[in-house]
């Protein structure tokens, strides 16, 4: 299977650089996953479009301050960009450029309220750095991170944000995330109210975005793309909702690619979609690498709420594998000729 085969041409002038106000204005393809049959409606729809019993799952990750600017000692110019916690003071960061980032070299953020120590080079040319400063907990690291550091907007996005607070979902909670997951920017408080109203249930995984969101496949046989992995949590609370609906012929309905590579990942080996609810609820956490592609056979996700994607990306490879390859292509073409919004600002589908 090619790279290649996952290529759609997109001009550049539907690459949102803004998002919409309110958030749930944006436009929402439906396709009906059976039959192949694509409707046009808005995101404030979707509440029709789900039954009473279903389950949308939702990544409740906050996205942090990771782009750090700052120098090297010998005034070098360099930027970080945080991917991952290994502890509250130790992360893994892609460094840019690399060639300055050598084991032991020291750079300074903010005018010395953060100093970074190259620990290592690891996987993928990343390196493992050491933070220093006025800080003992990750929480009190955060704080300087807002204080610096600069949301790590997409490269497409050439437009400035006014408002931080439009790249995190309005659930967003555990902070850690160095992208949205921007199929939930959509939604707003109002409109879960409204989705709960309905008897639709709602639950919460935490995946901190880093780089096997978002890394580029650069093997043109995508088999030999080998995916970066991120940390997950699923809350006791979450693991019983699942069990419970799947038991009582309700839907789980993945929002975002984030939320259905932690479900399968999660139930692929290990917690069983079992008749006991007790023993369903259980906390769960651990790390994935979990490359969907078509093929891939889903085992909890029915149905999914996603943005369009980057042509070749690991995330419309995934929708591919939910949808079908033509039919995601297909429906990308018919969202080019509707003048949809592309990628992190754009518009959103839906397919069950």
């Amino acid at each position: 299977m090619r790279k290649s085969d996952f290529f759609y041409e997109l001009p550049e002038e539907l690459i949102a650089q803004s998002p919409l106000f309110p958030r749930n204005s944006s436009r929402l393809m439906c396709i009906d996953r059976d039959s192949g049959e694509i409707s046009h409606k808005h995101f404030f729809d979707l509440e029709n479009l789900l039954r009473p019993g279903d389950l949308l799952v939702m990544n409740d990750s906050r996205v942090i301050p990771a782009r750090l600017f700052g120098q090297k000692d010998t005034g070098a110019r360099v930027e970080f960009l945080l991917l991952r916690a290994k502890s509250f003071d130790v992360w893994e960061t892609l460094v840019k450029p690399g060639k300055r980032a050598h084991n032991g070299n020291r750079f300074v953020f903010g005018d010395g309220l953060l100093t970074g120590e190259i620990l290592e080079n690891i996987n993928d040319g990343n390196r493992l750095v050491r933070f220093s400063g006025d800080f003992n907990s990750q929480a009190e690291f955060f704080n300087i991170l807002e204080k610096i550091g600069q949301m790590p907007l997409p490269p497409y996005i050439t437009k400035k944000l006014e408002d931080n607070e439009r790249y995190q979902t309005v659930y967003a909670a555990l902070p850690g995330s160095a992208a949205a997951p921007t199929a939930g920017l959509h939604f707003t408080p109002e409109q879960l109210a409204a989705i709960r109203k309905k008897g639709i249930d709602t639950a919460f995984v935490t995946l901190h975005v880093g780089l096997g969101t978002f890394r580029p496949v650069k093997e043109n046989n995508i088999l030999r793309h080998k995916m970066h992995s991120e940390h997950f949590f699923i809350p006791a609370e979450t693991t019983a909702k699942i069990v419970n609906t799947k038991l009582s012929g309700g839907r789980i309905v993945c929002v975002g690619t984030t939320s259905c590579r932690t479900l399968e990942s999660a139930f692929r080996d290990n917690l069983p979609l079992t008749a006991d609810i007790e023993d369903a609820a259980m906390d769960y956490s651990g790390d994935t690498d979990i490359f969907i592609y078509p093929g891939y056979k889903f085992k909890v996700t029915d149905g999914l709420v996603t943005n369009f994607h980057l042509p070749e990306s690991t995330l419309i490879m995934l929708v591919s594998a939910f949808l079908g390859r033509e039919e995601t292509l297909a429906a990308y073409k018919t969202a080019v000729d509707e003048k949809y919004r592309f990628f992190s600002f754009g518009d959103a589908m839906i397919i069950i």
